[in-house]
C-alpha cells in the first residue's frame, strides 16, 4: 500500500487531526513513518509524540491486533505516563477479546497527543 493513498482511505478526521498545529514549535505536525509498530513507538518512547493507525476504507476495524499489539503498547505507553485509545475509548486489558485475532484502531502516545486526536475523531464521528 501506497503512504500516499493513506490519506483517502483514514478520512477527514485523520487530515484534520494532522493538520493541526504543534504549539510547541508553532507548526503543522510532521510524521514518520518506520514501518515496524516496535520501532516507531519505541521513537514515541524517547522523543514524544502519538502513534496513530486508524480505521480506514481497507481495515474498518482497525490493523492491529488487540491481544498482540494494541493490548501491549497500550500497557507500555500507560507506565510511560501516556494514554492509548481505540479514538474513543480506552485500549486496555480490560477489554475482552471477541476472536483471536480481534483488531482494534490504535492511538497511542502521550497524554495530550492521544486526548486531541480523540477530539476530532468524535468531532469528525461518521
Amino acid at each position: 500500500m501506497k503512504a500516499s493513498t493513506l490519506p483517502s482511505q483514514w478520512g477527514e478526521k485523520f487530515i484534520k487531526y494532522c493538520q493541526e498545529s504543534d504549539a510547541a514549535t508553532k507548526r503543522p505536525y510532521s510524521s514518520r513513518y518506520i514501518g515496524s509498530l516496535v520501532s516507531d513507538f519505541h521513537r514515541n518512547l524517547l522523543k514524544g509524540g502519538i502513534y496513530i493507525y486508524p480505521t480506514s476504507t481497507v481495515y474498518p476495524k482497525g490493523k492491529l491486533r488487540l491481544l498482540y499489539e494494541g493490548n501491549l503498547m497500550a500497557f507500555l505507553a500507560e507506565q510511560a505516563g501516556g494514554m492509548a485509545t481505540d479514538g474513543f475509548n480506552p485500549i486496555s486489558l480490560d477489554i475482552k477479546p471477541e476472536t483471536l485475532h480481534q483488531r482494534v484502531p490504535c492511538f497511542i502516545g502521550s497524554t495530550e497527543m492521544v486526548k486531541q486526536a480523540d477530539k476530532f475523531m468524535q468531532e469528525f464521528a461518521e
